[in-house]
């Protein structure tokens, strides 16, 4: 795939207001890791909202779920792995490739559906992948990716490489039969896989309420033995924290954890949903009081890590990223029809 200089990695270094490379801040974390952090959410949330352009524009076809108000939940989670540690997640899954510092170029081309993605224009939003970078999808089908990740946990124990699996599922999820399964095999086996469960409060637009008779959804995995925390998911130094403790227990052979974290949704389910299930008060009321971005950003100006003109100068580069990837999708072909009968066969 392709592959411009114009990428999330190239993003240039701030001068004025930025951070020493060792400074630590009052959250305990360096400074300049939570600029990083800051750089990584807005990535996420300014190639979300190209993204729901382009839809709008016709150039991406299909489903396409937004990660908008997420992004701490994936950025955190990221901040506690390892480089061999491995992720699979859902369909709203453009966040966690950004995450993964998958190029935001080849993410752009195959949501429109581009020889230059991903998955060569064949996988579109919801089904690309990156070995390179450990991420494996990406999938359609509701709860599938659950017992896909508890065999890359197996697979990381078999190897013994010291890796985990980061299994993400949703709300709307994790009554899935199939997830049951999973938690029992990956606490018999102690497996090293935490099990994420990204509660936005609403399963496509039914409200967490009128679906699961118990709510508490950290504490799912009880009856295997599988222990579990509630997380603030629009905090992204909670997520880091939580993190770190759940790889921790993993790492040390103690098998599977399971992170319920409590986030939100700003847009539809996928962009064909108008979100009238609920009213826009409720929106606006999350947004303006526990917004991921928002709240670092007040963090950033607080400890003086950065002014506002730096974080403007950030989001001016992010913007120029986000851009460029969507210039590169729109200029990269469209993928030959032959391109149908590859990738589906592999002789072992």
């Amino acid at each position: 795939m392709a592959k411009p200089p114009n990428n999330a990695k190239s993003a240039p270094k701030h001068k004025k207001g930025a951070a020493k490379k060792n400074k630590s801040t009052s959250s305990g974390v360096n400074a300049e890791d939570l600029l990083r952090f800051y750089r990584q959410m807005l990535l996420i949330r300014r190639f979300e909202e190209k993204a729901g352009q382009l839809y709008g524009m016709g150039l991406i076809g299909g489903f396409c779920h937004l990660y908008i108000g997420q992004e701490a939940v994936v950025v955190g989670m990221m901040a506690a792995a390892n480089k061999q540690d491995s992720v699979i997640t859902s369909y709203r899954d453009h966040g966690h490739m950004l995450a993964c510092d998958m190029d935001p170029n080849g993410v752009m081309a195959e949501l429109t559906g581009r020889r230059d993605g991903y998955s060569k224009g064949k996988g579109g939003s919801m089904h690309m992948f990156s070995r390179e970078k450990n991420f494996y999808g990406g999938h359609g089908i509701v709860g599938a990716q659950i017992p896909l990740g508890t065999g890359l946990a197996f697979a990381h124990k078999y190897k013994e490489d010291g890796g985990i699996a980061h299994a993400y599922c949703g709300d709307g999820a994790i009554n899935q039969g199939q997830i049951y399964e999973s938690f029992n095999m990956a606490e018999l086996w102690k497996l090293p896989v935490i099990y994420v469960i990204e509660n936005n409060r609403y399963g496509m637009g039914t409200s967490i309420e009128r679906a699961s008779a118990t709510t508490e959804l950290y504490q799912r995995g009880a009856s295997f033995g599988i222990p579990g925390a509630q997380v603030d998911g629009m905090d992204i130094l909670a997520v880091k924290a939580a993190g770190e403790k759940a790889a921790a227990r993993c790492r040390a052979g103690k098998g599977p954890f399971i992170l319920e974290m409590k986030t939100y949704r700003y847009r539809g389910h996928s962009m064909s949903d108008p979100a009238k299930y609920r009213d826009k008060e409720e929106v606006s009321k999350v947004r303006k009081e526990s917004d991921p971005i928002d709240n670092l950003r007040d963090k950033l100006i607080a400890a003086k890590v950065a002014d506002e003109a730096t974080l403007k100068d950030i989001d001016k580069d992010i913007k120029a990223i986000v851009t460029a990837a969507a210039e590169f999708a729109q200029a990269s072909e469209e993928p030959d029809p032959a391109e149908l009968y590859t990738d589906i066969l592999l002789e072992a």
